[in-house]
């Protein structure tokens, strides 16, 4: 398997997108911990599903939107496995809603936890990296983030921001042997996604292969960027949507 050895971490795993990542990490061969802020059921549930492939797993609660949090964790992961080879930065949150009435909260929980949160995690996890001189990390980024969506000032400032990050910490770790990139869904079908496109029953035939994305259609970008398959591929910003961006 070709992440044979690897030990991941997948926030936000414990559903959705990142319930699927955490899937295939684990079908591919990788230990993954299924990182998770208040869902404890949910996430259970996937490390025992990971555990029926034979690969170890760990449910671990943190709200990475604390810094200290997100520290304890990968000192918690480290010390369990010894090594952290992947990060995947999936958690996000959306709290949708025309600027003007905006709550100030809508917009600093959005931000603390899309965009900030990757600063917690990434920080935290790169000085193991840099030790092995061998990383993956994958943000989950948006074609929002890319092109904006109105009402979603908050959350297309934040997956913007993911954009940008991806890019300058590329250019920082290359030399370490640490690739980083980001991967921007558009419309795939989702518990969070579901109000959005329940508004616009007319939005796969915006989507050039007139269909909705799946979680499944995003982990799999996500298994081939952790993968040696990606050696050469670093500050990217791969869409999955279906040609929705074109």
């Amino acid at each position: 398997m070709e992440l044979d050895g690897k030990v991941c971490v997948v926030t936000g795993g414990s559903r959705g997108i990142g319930r699927s990542i955490c899937l295939e990490m684990a079908k591919a061969g990788a230990a993954v911990v299924v990182n998770y802020c208040s869902n404890e059921n949910a996430a259970m549930d996937v490390a025992s599903e990971i555990e029926r492939f034979g690969h170890p797993s760990l449910a671990y609660k943190a709200d990475i939107a604390d810094f200290a949090q997100a520290q304890r964790m990968m000192e918690d992961v480290h010390k369990k496995f010894g090594r952290i080879d992947i990060l995947v930065n999936n958690a996000g949150i959306a709290r949708d809603m025309l600027l003007l009435i905006m709550s100030e909260k809508d917009w600093g929980d959005v931000i603390a936890t899309n965009l900030t949160g990757i600063y917690n995690t990434t920080k935290n996890v790169a000085r193991y990296m840099i030790k092995q001189r061998w990383g993956r990390i994958i943000n989950i980024s948006s074609v929002v983030g890319i092109y904006g969506n109105a009402g979603q000032a908050n959350y297309a400032a934040a997956k913007a921001g993911i954009i940008g990050f991806t890019k300058a910490l590329a250019k920082e770790l290359g030399s370490r042997g640490i690739t980083v990139n980001a991967i921007a869904p558009g419309f795939i079908k989702t518990d969070m996604t579901s109000p959005i496109i329940e508004k616009n029953a007319a939005i796969e035939e915006k989507i050039p292969l007139r269909r909705l994305g799946t979680p499944e259609d995003v982990a799999y970008m996500a298994v081939f960027l952790a993968s040696a398959r990606a050696d050469y591929i670093t500050g990217q910003i791969i869409g999955i949507d279906g040609g929705f961006t074109l």
